[in-house]
């Protein structure tokens, strides 16, 4: 539970702010109960219930940092598809992109002209020379992984407590109690993952080096500031460190940059000069159309190549039929070379900071411990003095009960922030005046539930 937060008054906000929502949004109500009648959960996916409100908002139109509803009301996103639209909704030069390409086809499982460009771009940016494409991160993931495995013959991947690489098997274990642990919640799982994956916590460099002195690592699959369990960053020479040992132990490293392209244009990668064997990138690359990427170095492309000449023919288990289909490349190329701009970063992270100090100065006011971290152009606030460092301390201070509260309240005046955490992101459209109503808003929870005298 988080200090200086009068429970009872929060409570007693949240049933006034739920009663709030229903009178707010009756279009909304009748359409979710429509499609209960055939949706599963009720939602297109059933994680769409576990928002905040009393029934899924419905949204009928979005574009830059903004989207309306079906019952008309306007919201600043600050959630962005958490992340899928960090260049904002609808960024003009993707929408004029796509419209030329539906004229001139979606997928014919051949390579469009735009495939080269992008390859070329992402090699710019990233460092790496070879690259893939896949339809999310999740499976860029699982198909880094397959390549890999097949690339050293070692069978066990690396990951940290806590981490998030979408829907790929092999990352749902976790330290409970120092012991590597099936994920419970994982559904229909019928193999054992601890067999093949080993869990470390972040920021741990000797538990990093035991698990690679035994041997059998392929490959470390990180994302280089942890993002999904509340934001963890690396310690100072972290990752300096980690480079070494998975070098020195013969594994490779796969950064999952698809969160942290809010560093930069290159990534946290090329912010802070890390040098990874692979690199996968998802959701905000081709401006939120389903699209991703994967790139290698070149010593470590050759090998891959090896594996698969070396292999029978048939399937690789790697790839997609509508993977790299012409629409996502003409997206892709688009937001690359127009939307992800120097410029658009500049004016992304100018306004973070200012929500970041803004979040501060109010949490300060209110004189409550908690702290406020930021990457580029993503922000987030978690319920602890000190920002955690590791999964482990980050779980340990979430509070899903505020969490809640604080998104349905900051909904009820316009304004969205990403569920399951307490994530904001700017985009190339968002104000200083959004970041100021934010503020405001924010001010304002605190006012209503804090703890006036600790009883």
């Amino acid at each position: 539970m988080s200090a200086g937060v009068n429970r009872q008054r929060m409570q007693a906000l949240v049933a006034a702010e739920r009663d709030s929502y229903i009178a707010r949004n009756p279009e909304s109500a009748r359409l979710a109960a429509e499609a209960g009648k055939n949706l599963l959960f009720g939602v297109p996916m059933h994680w769409m219930n576990d928002w905040s409100t009393p029934f899924p908002l419905t949204v009928r139109e979005a574009s830059g940092a903004r989207f309306r509803d079906a019952d008309g009301h306007e919201y600043v996103d600050f959630c962005l598809g958490d992340t899928g639209a960090m260049f904002g909704h609808a960024p003009q030069p993707v929408a004029q992109a796509i419209a030329r390409q539906a004229k001139r086809g979606y997928t014919a499982m051949l390579p469009s002209e735009d495939a080269g460009p992008v390859a070329a771009e992402l090699a710019r940016r990233f460092g790496l020379p070879c690259w893939q494409f896949a339809l999310s991160a999740s499976d860029a993931n699982r198909f880094v992984l397959r390549w890999l495995r097949a690339a050293t013959g070692r069978s066990k991947v690396l990951v940290f407590n806590g981490c998030y690489h979408g829907t790929v098997d092999d990352v749902f274990v976790d330290l409970v109690d120092g012991v590597p642990t099936q994920r419970d919640s994982l559904l229909g799982q019928v193999h054992a993952l601890t067999d093949h994956t080993v869990v470390v916590e972040f920021n741990d460099l000797p538990a990093l080096e035991a698990a690679l002195q035994q041997g059998d690592i392929a490959c470390l699959l990180a994302e280089p500031v942890m993002t999904n369990v509340g934001m963890v960053l690396p310690q100072p020479d972290y990752w300096e460190a980690a480079q070494q040992l998975i070098k020195r132990h013969g594994a490779l490293l796969v950064i999952d940059e698809t969160h942290t392209i809010s560093s930069g244009p290159g990534g946290y990668v090329r912010a802070h000069g890390m040098m990874p064997d692979a690199l996968v990138i998802g959701k905000p690359i081709g401006g939120g159309i389903p699209c991703a990427a994967y790139g290698f170095t070149e010593e470590l492309a050759r090998r891959v190549e090896q594996a698969k000449r070396s292999a029978p023919p048939g399937h690789s288990g790697i790839g997609t039929t509508l993977s790299a289909n012409m629409f996502a490349m003409a997206a892709m190329r688009a937001n690359l070379e127009q939307v992800m701009t120097e410029p658009a970063y500049h004016h992304m992270f100018a306004l973070a900071a200012q929500l970041a100090q803004g979040l501060r100065d109010v949490i300060a006011r209110h004189g409550l411990p908690w702290c406020v971290t930021q990457i580029g152009a993503r922000t987030e606030f978690q319920f602890t003095d000190q920002p955690p460092r590791n999964g482990s301390e980050a779980h340990a201070v979430m509070d899903f009960e505020l969490e809640q509260a604080i998104h349905l309240y900051l909904l009820n005046r316009g304004l969205l922030i990403t569920p399951f955490h307490n994530m904001l992101l700017v985009c190339p459209s968002t104000t200083a005046q959004d970041v100021a109503r934010l503020l405001s808003a924010f001010d304002d929870f605190l006012a209503d539930t804090i703890q006036k005298q600790i009883c």
